[in-house]
């Protein structure tokens, strides 16, 4: 059968019935009920390629799981409209793993083991790239993520994973480190108060800034962990209102962070600086707080606005698929996508085997152009550039550093929210 033109995109949910495994797959794409996965190694040149992926739809991280899936999909229509992969077409199966650990791995034990797709993609959260990336390795695929930057994904000795992002969650906030230590003694925040979301990712961005900051004197007077489903902010905001710090940061994602926001604008605390990872770049921020966004800062590893080539692509046919300009979550996903395709038009291939070693070999010795600028790794596959800083100013959201690519002035202290 010839590859559908548009991508096809195959959901399955995974549960338990009489102790058995049932497999519900929902098909979208061509005619002709092609429901056999990737054909196994070294399909027929007429095969797609099939790419398989589990993505947190559901659960705690279905918010941004769903922009990882937006960017898979448009990474692969853009393939797919330009004449696809090898002169095949690409065709995405998507799992839901609940946003479950347990989940992910019988997730891609299917994908790969029974389904045998030709290629994998990484889930989003450090929680699940961890178990997953264990899977790949022990099948041996090479393993592209955009969405595991705490420092526990490189610490297990994968030597098939790379994180699609410029930099990794203990050095997301680095450059506003530098700028808070290199404030006058008499204008740097003294104090700082820290919550962060029981996950990897979230904690280690927090806490990275948090050893920056204690290293430049600032000391750390609230440090507060919560589960991941909660719901109820209003002791941790109580005890970082108290605590009357003259900065907060939160290790968020994005509904704990805009809950802990709220939490802390009905006690009137009025911190000089309020940091947050994930949640003030999503589009739906500024209503869910009421709006009361100024000055709030937020690392990011994307921004629209980028002239590398490959963004300006991205950006225009994003928006005409998806009716708005692309986020952070749905730009790693597609680097994910440039980073993989890179890789099998260098060496030629596209399939489980023997191929899947030298797709990692050549991702870790090159460099490769992507819509959040150009990508290197190290041995641990940990990306080797650095994060922006972005704050809203003025209602919007805009990069306030690097110098080079600022967009606003960084506004300190921060405004009454």
């Amino acid at each position: 059968m010839q590859a559908a033109k548009r991508v096809k995109v195959r959901r399955a949910r995974w549960g338990m019935v009489t102790g058995a495994i049932a497999v519900a797959l929902a098909l979208g794409g061509c005619g002709g009920g092609d429901d056999g996965g990737g054909g196994g190694p070294g399909g027929a040149a007429d095969d797609p390629i099939v790419i398989g992926v589990s993505l947190p739809l559901t659960g705690d991280f279905s918010e941004p799981g769903k922009g990882v899936e937006r960017g898979y999909e448009a990474w692969a229509k853009i393939v797919n409209d330009g004449g696809g992969l090898l002169g095949r077409q690409v065709e995405l199966k998507i799992l839901d793993d609940q946003s479950s650990a347990d989940r992910v791995v019988a997730d891609y034990e299917q994908l790969i083991g029974r389904d045998q797709v030709d290629l994998v993609f990484g889930p989003f959260s450090s929680r699940l790239v961890i178990p997953s990336a264990r899977v790949a390795e022990e099948y041996g695929m090479l393993f592209v993520e955009p969405a595991g930057a705490a420092k526990e994904v490189f610490e297990q000795g994968f030597k098939n994973l790379f994180y699609a992002a410029p930099a990794v969650a203990d050095d997301h906030y680095k450059l506003l480190a530098e700028y808070i230590a290199a404030l006058p003694e008499g204008q740097r925040p003294k104090t700082a108060a820290y919550a962060a979301m029981d996950d990897p990712f979230a904690q280690g961005t927090a806490y990275g800034l948090k050893a920056k900051l204690e290293a430049a004197g600032i000391k750390s007077v609230v440090n507060e962990v919560y589960p991941p489903n909660a719901t109820d902010f209003g002791s941790i905001a109580a005890k970082i209102a108290a605590s009357k710090a003259d900065m907060v940061v939160g290790g968020s994602q994005y509904q704990d962070g805009v809950n802990l926001i709220v939490a802390l604008q009905q006690l009137n605390y009025q911190p000089k600086m309020a940091a947050f990872s994930t949640a003030p770049t999503e589009a739906e921020f500024a209503k869910a707080i009421g709006n009361k966004t100024e000055g709030i800062l937020a690392p990011t590893g994307y921004t629209p606005k980028a002239k590398y080539p490959s963004n300006v692509e991205f950006v225009e046919k994003y928006t005409a698929q998806f009716g708005n300009p692309p986020g952070e979550d749905e730009a790693n996903a597609y680097t994910t996508g440039q980073v993989v395709a890179a890789a099998v038009k260098a060496v030629g291939c596209a399939e489980q085997g023997d191929c899947q070693q030298r797709l990692v070999a050549w991702v870790r010795g090159n460099q490769v152009e992507t819509v959040v600028g150009p990508l290197r790794w190290d041995d641990q596959g940990r990306p080797q550039a650095a994060h922006m800083i972005q704050q809203w100013v003025d209602g919007k959201i805009q990069i306030v550093l690097p110098e080079d690519l600022k967009e606003a002035d960084l506004v300190f202290p921060k405004p009454k929210w």
